[in-house]
């Protein structure tokens, strides 16, 4: 048995207590943050640590790895690496995105040796005038077209090595007003605006694997609820207009945008039709209400849990990161 959900845990190394409570859960997989990152040797120990605790070696690790502001790995031990805006500045909508192909590719070799297989990347939001910066650099762009074309690039390095990509945020968060880690953003734009604008780089990319869901209440699409606990934008949108019929996960549930206690907005989002749920803090009492609410993985979830996870390939043994790096510096420095 296993449950439909991704947990974070509390530090650099498991406690006896939390590997006792994955073991009785059993989650799909797991989600590590800076919290949890220290050394190479350390997230490979704990990585190893978490699957352990599932029986499952390919059991997903989920990281936010994007590049500038949102990179949970970095110095001492890992490079920095630009955000999703620099490649568009560096190399333009031509160049662009062979460099973001790169320092994706890259990105995936620093993941792949700490047994991280799955990176909560690209950013497909495409951001409007007047939103909330929580997105800003983040984003490839502000072009639908170009964002598609940059998001599919990173989502082709990070599978050449060896790494899931998760599209984020379904079906958009670029016109949001507000911060969903803090409070609940609310779109008026209209439906035919969302399609031709928000939606356009999820529905270029809905061929891939995994993506999460915003929570972001889309008023033309249900006035009360946002994205990831209302049925209509699901079913309408995210399998409907845009097309996508991988794995949905939940935004991470603990997140101030939901309202309700954690077993009431996990239960929602499951009635919704999200696949997966996200729960990213590592608090004990939160994840217990989140397990209590979350299903097995069965049915249609399962199914699309089992095509992500069959999509994982080894990467080349070939690759030099050494020569890439260099690479990825020319071309930035290039345009500096």
């Amino acid at each position: 048995m296993t449950l439909a959900l991704i947990l974070g845990c509390a530090g650099p190394t498991l406690s006896p207590e939390e590997a006792a409570f994955f073991r009785a859960v059993r989650p799909w997989g797991f989600i590590l943050f800076k919290r949890n990152v220290e050394t190479p040797e350390q997230v490979r120990a704990l990585t190893a640590a978490l699957r352990d605790t599932v029986g499952r070696a390919d059991a997903p690790i989920l990281i936010d790895q994007e590049g500038g502001r949102v990179q949970r790995m970095t110095r001492p031990h890992w490079p920095v690496y630009p955000s999703g805006r620099a490649y568009l500045r560096a190399g333009g909508p031509e160049a662009g995105p062979m460099l973001a192909r790169l320092g994706a590719r890259l990105m995936a070799h620093d993941l792949a040796e700490v047994g991280i297989n799955v990176d909560c990347a690209p950013v497909l939001d495409v951001p409007v005038p007047g939103a909330h910066d929580v997105i800003g650099d983040r984003a490839y762009g502000t072009d639908p077209a170009v964002v598609a074309a940059f998001g599919r690039a990173v989502a082709e390095g990070l599978m050449a090595g060896g790494v899931l990509p998760v599209m984020k945020h379904m079906p958009g968060h670029g016109r949001a007003g507000a911060d969903s880690h803090h409070a609940l953003p609310v779109v008026e734009a209209s439906l035919d605006d969302l399609d031709a604008h928000d939606f356009r780089p999820f529905r270029a990319l809905a061929d891939l694997p995994m993506a999460m869901s915003a929570h972001v209440v889309f008023r033309a699409l249900d006035p009360e609820n946002p994205a990831t606990t209302a049925a209509t934008v699901i079913r309408e949108i995210v399998r409907g207009r845009i097309g996508f019929d991988g794995l949905l996960m939940t935004d991470d549930l603990s997140m101030n945008a939901l309202s309700g206690s954690f077993r009431d907005r996990t239960a929602a989002a499951f009635r919704a039709g999200c696949d997966i749920g996200l729960h990213c803090n590592g608090v004990r009492a939160e994840m217990e209400e989140v397990a209590a609410a979350a299903p097995v993985l069965a049915g249609e979830a399962l199914r699309r849990a089992e095509a992500a996870l069959a999509r994982l390939t080894p990467a080349a043994p070939a690759f030099d990161p050494a020569e890439a790096r260099a690479r990825l510096d020319a071309g930035l420095a290039a345009a500096a």
